[in-house]
């Protein structure tokens, strides 16, 4: 898994490779022993449907249909923008933009996404309280 991870970072322009690389040790250093996950992008018929992304953490989802699967609580991806930080399992599709939103700096925050162009137009402390949040115990619909 390491090795997918520091490959894909490795992918990246060197500006963007060293904040994934930096937000990646600070995920880490919040939750040394979260779950790694790395997701390339594809569904199950090989089909690229989104950037591939970096996960941290391990969490139940439950559907509305009855089904749940593992998944992670935070995810970390590179798009042509910039970088974003997906937070997955919020407790209602506006507790990210109400809860951090004024504090965040620089950034486009919807239901479950943290979109910035640069680390350095977010507050770096903000970014880990959000990190340190979603990687605790969660309601609304995912367990830990």
């Amino acid at each position: 898994m390491s090795d997918q991870i520091d490959r894909y970072i490795a992918d990246q322009s060197p500006a963007k490779g060293e904040e994934l690389r930096d937000l990646h040790r600070r995920i880490l250093a919040i939750s040394p022993d979260a779950e790694l996950w790395f997701l390339d992008g594809r569904n199950d018929a090989g089909k690229v449907v989104s950037n591939p992304n970096i996960g941290y953490g391990s969490q139940t989802l439950s559907y509305a249909a009855g089904d749940s699967r593992a998944f992670y609580k935070i995810g970390l991806s590179a798009n042509t923008s910039g970088i974003s930080v997906y937070v997955v399992g919020p407790k209602d599709k506006t507790y990210l933009s109400e809860t951090y939103g004024s504090r965040l700096g620089k950034a486009k925050i919807t239901g479950y996404c943290i979109r910035f162009r640069s680390v350095n137009d977010v507050d770096l402390g903000v970014l880990e309280e959000v990190v340190a949040d979603a990687m605790g115990p969660r309601s609304a619909g995912a367990s830990s």
